[in-house]
């Protein structure tokens, strides 16, 4: 799925990352960890870069979504690019009713099933979240990456929603810093530090201490 070997990101004279080498296989459910700053976003975006679009459900740090429109029409533009001009446009008047359907299950699972056609500024930051999950959800893709996806959820929600994610995708990568989310719902964990990977094992092996050692680094 994803084989980086001796890659090295920077912009301009700023380097982020340097040498990095591993595989992601099909079916891994991976969990990116490590001090803010340590370039797990921007490992994030390389790894998007290795993609075709319909291949990935991508869902940001910071959410992208848009203030004045439902959580329905932010969902819906998940899939924006299936559709035709003329169903788009429609759709804003009148919603689908096929993706209606899916989406409203959609918000069921994520807690949200009085929100649908609630504007996005007047939900609340873990609201918002689980909308911007919503849409990555709504992609139906075979991967998905994610930045903080749950960093606005308490740790029993976060956990459902992790779950969620590993459920409906075949491979996923997911930046977190919660330590302890990373051991309960991955199957293997890659810490960043000093520009390099400083650890890449199965979860089932590792500690919290393990993972409190990459945090304790400088």
């Amino acid at each position: 799925m994803f084989q980086l070997q001796s890659v090295s990101i920077h912009y301009d004279d700023l380097s982020v990352l340097t040498d990095i080498s591993f595989e992601i296989r099909p079916g891994e459910k991976v969990a990116l960890v490590g001090e803010s700053g340590c370039g797990k976003s921007s490992l994030l975006n390389y790894l998007r870069q290795q993609l075709a679009a319909e291949q990935l459900a991508w869902c940001p740090q910071h959410h992208g979504l848009v203030p004045p429109l439902s959580a329905f029409h932010n969902i819906f533009m998940g899939r924006l690019e299936q559709y035709s001009l003329f169903q788009a446009v429609r759709n804003l008047i009148v919603p689908l009713a096929s993706e209606k359907q899916i989406i409203e299950q959609l918000l069921v699972e994520l807690g949200l099933s009085e929100k649908l056609m609630i504007s996005i500024d007047r939900l609340s930051g873990g609201q918002q979240q689980r909308v911007a999950l919503a849409r990555a959800l709504f992609r139906q893709a075979a991967v998905f990456l994610g930045d903080e996806p749950v960093s606005a959820l308490d740790p029993v929600q976060g956990k459902k929603m992790l779950q969620l994610i590993n459920q409906r995708h075949q491979t996923s990568v997911v930046a977190l810093h919660d330590r302890d989310l990373a051991l309960a719902c991955f199957d293997r964990v890659i810490a960043l530090g000093q520009q390099q990977i400083v650890l890449d094992a199965p979860a089932s092996q590792l500690t919290r201490a393990d993972l409190d050692a990459v945090y304790a680094r400088r």
